[in-house]
């Protein structure tokens, strides 16, 4: 899903960055009322683990690949604007560190995976539970068709940017500037990858974490839902599970798994469609010479960190989570923990949930019925 420079035209490219350059400053002053300094080590590690799921690319039946991007359980955890900063941060180290995205295309990444897709699965996660307890089985079902709606969605925006391009910008002969791909190529291959696999994958991400952070973290999820009610024997038993085994312990497994499995994606005999490079993409589709502004822009940034490692050994894909993983992580911790110093205490800082269960309109998701 991430589009690399040279498939998009100049116009698109500035399209998105005057979509996402805005939304990101509405973000950011958001978030420093949603996000405390208590939970600035939340949103640092699911930032970096966000940047993980994606290097995490799963084989699609059709030779190429698919990976989730973590973006609805961002924003049901923390709300969609903390999921916005958090995916823009992991698709900007992406890009600049190890080529994966474009830089001149990052506006158009950063609306489709960091703003379309947060903001779609939180919406249905919200139409779905609104109404549950805490703890309610519904809520991880909401869980589920927020991460599978949500980057749906978001792949098939991508399908549609990419499928204009040979119509809108073209040379004098009818041959396209940028991407190949009309939108009867381009919408049915990200749909295909995303129906099936990733969507799939995005959806057992989000629920799984749901599900166990209703039995071993509750108070993580308050965060997010301050006032919706939580059953008095789940909460009871949520607190002998913690004894027995800490959340921060299972989180810390679960990132070291994904790490060494991150080269998965090597399994699968080509790439994600549409982030082919020119050479590749001119021997599959067999054109006769690679689009004028693709192969212009395609080599626009070259100060990559690991400029091979999606299509490297197992060990460069290791070492390229783990390294992507600290940066991330630590950027947005400090980042994160500055907001809150300089602007926190403008915020009023609200009342325990306890202390406001009665007050409607600072529940997020509405009383249980």
């Amino acid at each position: 899903m991430h589009i690399p420079d040279g498939y998009l035209s100049p116009q698109t490219c500035a399209a998105g960055f005057a979509v996402a350059v805005p939304v990101l400053a509405t973000a950011a002053a958001r978030v420093k009322r949603r996000v405390r300094t208590r939970n600035v080590p939340t949103l640092a590690v699911l930032a970096a683990v966000s940047f993980l799921i994606m290097m995490f690319n799963v084989p699609i039946p059709d030779g190429t690949t698919a990976h989730a991007v973590g973006g609805a359980l961002i924003a049901i955890l923390l709300g969609p604007w903390a999921a916005t900063i958090a995916v823009t941060v992991a698709l900007g180290f992406q890009a600049l560190l190890f080529g994966d995205g474009g830089v001149l295309s990052f506006g158009v990444d950063v609306v489709n995976m960091a703003v379309i897709l947060p903001f779609a699965g939180y919406g249905v996660y919200r139409l779905v539970a609104r109404g549950a307890a805490l703890t309610a089985r519904r809520r991880v079902l909401a869980a589920f068709l927020a991460g599978y709606v949500g980057i749906n969605v978001a792949a098939l925006c991508v399908g549609i940017e990419l499928g204009i391009q040979p119509d809108l910008f073209h040379d004098a002969t009818g041959a396209p500037l940028y991407s190949p791909y009309h939108l009867a190529q381009s919408i049915p291959a990200m749909l295909l990858a995303h129906l099936t696999v990733a969507g799939a994958a995005e959806g057992i991400l989000t629920a799984a974490v749901l599900g166990y952070l209703q039995r071993a973290n509750l108070p993580l999820l308050r965060v997010n839902h301050p006032g919706v009610p939580v059953d008095a024997a789940a909460a009871d038993a949520e607190r002998t599970r913690r004894r027995r085994l800490r959340p921060g312990v299972v989180a810390a497994v679960v990132v070291a798994a994904l790490v060494v499995l991150t080269p998965l994606g090597l399994l699968a005999p080509g790439g994600a469609f549409g982030e082919d490079s020119p050479q590749d993409l001119r021997a599959a589709l067999g054109l006769a010479a690679v689009p004028a502004g693709l192969a212009h822009y395609s080599g626009f940034w070259h100060d990559v960190l690991f400029p091979g490692y999606l299509s490297g050994s197992p060990w460069t894909y290791i070492v390229s989570a783990v390294v992507g993983i600290v940066v991330v992580g630590l950027v947005v911790w400090g980042a994160a923990t500055l907001a809150v110093r300089l602007f926190g205490r403008r915020v009023p800082v609200p009342p325990p949930a306890a202390e406001r269960e009665d007050t409607v309109e600072q529940v997020t998701d509405g009383p249980a019925r």
